[in-house]
């Protein structure tokens, strides 16, 4: 802009106040400012006729010639102007139908999304060109071909971020544990993930969405994750265009922000879109769900229970294993002792000093007799003690066998319930999956 009217830098002031003017008139109520005076034209710039040609279409006067000499010397930035300027003041119905092709361009995997086709998106997505604007967009979408070059993971991860690393269904609840192997986390993970994908997936396209038609300004009434930035998009767009703004923003790609949309929080109608492109991905995550939810429980798992393994059937836990789990509560609850030789050292001293006594004379009667009987007492102490610690022991192996019984019994009946719970779970997978497919093929009508 500051090269196009260099030749009168008073009638590029004048230009540049009366646009601002002119878009601040439109965005708070979609109405024109006073006439404009007569720029200067400038051979080869767009935007004099161009701005010629918005309040023409806002008076309700004939465009055509301001119009035509515009597209002649810019006909994109002419396009993206008038639309985002109309869309902007409420008025997306007058555009021609071919402006949003020329302004928007094309989509890319390779190249980022461009501030100006980024504008058009979230103003067609808001209705403001109609529901013309928003198929509009949808088959740009669709000519890219994202789902050949998504990851399934990637996508899943922003409709329901913050996955649980483990679901314990309610027959485990007594053996969280157990909800820990593989065998039995797969189908409860994989339909708790299916449950919560449908849950968003209707909350995109159920939600009530506010209706942004074209007689609405296109406003900041709503919140988003970047809320000031996106809703401010079409304003900063074309501020740029008439050369006051800043410097650009980064340019995000198009998955990045096909990504931000789904995220929970997002702008709903930015949401709705989004959620047909990624249809055919979910639909082929849901069909894996399903099918993961449905798998037949394992006829033997084989659980820790009291850090000891044993192998359960639904019959009842295996024999073997609950035997060798057995043994090693014997091994570890039991202390290895060696022979009480203290007690047989004390017992022979003593029963020695009271021999002597028979032997001795009379005064060394009292003197032998004494520490005799204190030692055989000693000795008998040392043994009482070792027999309690013995009985100590085998009480506490009895007990650990007993609950170890208990639990094997416990987690057979678990079993039991969680193959229940299978078949539930199964139907319930069915459902979802049908729903879910349901709700993406209706995206694009809630969009």
């Amino acid at each position: 802009m500051s090269t196009d009217l260099t030749a009168d830098p008073q009638a590029a002031t004048e230009l540049h106040r009366y646009a601002e003017a002119l878009l601040s008139h439109l965005a708070a109520n979609g109405t024109v400012p006073p006439a404009p005076p007569d720029f200067p034209d400038k051979p080869g710039y767009w935007l004099p006729p161009a701005v010629e040609a918005l309040v023409a279409i806002l008076t309700g006067d004939d465009p055509l010639a301001p119009l035509s000499k515009a597209a002649g010397r810019d006909q994109q930035q002419t396009a993206l102007f008038l639309a985002l300027a109309l869309a902007v003041a409420g008025h997306g119905s007058r555009i021609h139908a071919s402006w949003l092709g020329t302004a928007f361009g094309d989509l890319s995997l390779d190249q980022p999304v461009t501030h100006g086709q980024r504008s058009l998106w979230l103003a067609a997505a808001r209705g403001a060109y109609g529901p013309a604007g928003k198929i509009f967009v949808l088959r740009k979408l669709d000519t890219v071909g994202v789902p050949e070059h998504a990851d399934a993971a990637q996508w899943t991860q922003a409709l329901i971020p913050g996955e649980p690393s483990v679901v314990v269904p309610a027959s485990l609840l007594d053996f969280p544990e157990m909800a820990e192997i593989p065998a039995l986390a797969k189908p409860v993970q994989a339909a708790a993930r299916l449950a919560r994908l449908r849950a968003r997936c209707a909350e995109i396209t159920l939600a009530r969405q506010a209706e942004h038609d074209a007689s609405t300004p296109l406003t900041n009434s709503a919140g988003s994750p970047a809320g000031t930035w996106e809703e401010d998009e079409p304003l900063a767009v074309l501020r740029s265009l008439i050369g006051l703004g800043g410097p650009a923003g980064p340019m995000a790609s198009l998955t990045s922000h096909l990504l931000d949309d789904l995220r929970p929080g997002a702008d709903p109608h930015l949401a709705a879109l989004a959620l047909h492109v990624a249809g055919p991905i979910l639909r082929g995550v849901a069909e894996e769900l399903e099918s993961a939810s449905s798998l037949e429980p394992p006829a033997t798992v084989t659980v820790s229970l009291l850090g000891h393994r044993v192998e359960l059937h639904p019959e009842g836990p295996e024999e073997s294993s609950l035997a060798a789990a057995e043994r090693e509560i014997v091994v570890q609850g039991t202390m290895r002792r060696r022979p009480p030789w203290e007690a047989v050292a004390l017992i022979v001293a003593g029963v020695a000093l009271l021999l002597g006594t028979l032997l001795a004379d009379g005064l060394g009667v009292p003197v032998l007799a004494g520490p005799g009987v204190v030692l055989l007492g000693l000795a008998g102490w040392l043994l009482w003690r070792r027999r309690k610690a013995i009985e100590s022991d085998d009480r506490y192996v009895a007990t650990q066998i007993a609950e170890l019984k208990e639990l094997a019994d416990g987690a057979v009946w678990a079993l039991h319930g969680y193959a229940r719970e299978a078949v539930t779970r199964a139907e319930q997978a069915a459902d979802d999956s049908t729903e879910l497919t349901r709700l993406i093929r209706r995206g694009p009508r809630a969009a």
